[in-house]
């Protein structure tokens, strides 16, 4: 039987409240559910029980060293419905300090940011398959820098991404 789709992360973190505040802040989650040293997250608009866990491990705990000294997970990508989501979380990541780069990857419009332990997350917006020509997707393998204003003048600023779809089915 096949996988379908990632249900939840779970992250181990230095202080959770610190963390909790931050995707709060930076994404919209909301605490369901907690008990000391943990906390449940759910993203606005999600349908599953929670979307996000955080363990609490204290502040004596080391950054992590994934990619540069250590195999690891790199990033989790979270998808949003719309451009204009995509260009309001860019501009909250900004203010905030959070936002390190902004990619075009044809098929998908991607922001990355890093929390207060420094992991490293995506949001991204989703070329729906009907929108997808022959150039775009020829295009995946080249990753360009991303101008929201462009894309939305392209796609329309409301249009509905390709929820979990970059490729034509």
């Amino acid at each position: 039987m096949p996988v379908h789709r990632l249900n939840h992360a779970v992250l181990y973190v230095r202080d959770v409240e610190r963390s909790v505040a931050f995707y709060r802040e930076a994404l919209g989650f909301r605490q369901v559910m907690g008990f000391p040293g943990a906390a449940f997250l759910q993203a606005p608009g999600s349908k599953n029980d929670h979307d996000l866990g955080l363990f609490e491990i204290g502040a004596q705990a080391g950054p992590s060293q994934a990619g540069r000294a250590t195999v690891g997970l790199y990033h989790l990508a979270w998808e949003v419905e719309t451009l204009d989501d995509l260009d309001e979380i860019a501009k909250k990541l900004g203010e905030i300090g959070s936002l390190v780069g902004a990619s075009d990857h044809s098929t998908t419009k991607a922001l990355y940011a890093k929390d207060p332990d420094g992991i490293e997350f995506e949001v991204s917006w989703l070329v729906p398959a009907d929108l997808l020509t022959e150039e775009t997707l020829a295009g995946r393998s080249s990753i360009k820098p991303l101008d929201i204003a462009r894309e939305k003048q392209r796609y329309g600023a409301r249009t509905r991404g390709g929820v979990g779809v970059s490729v034509a089915v």
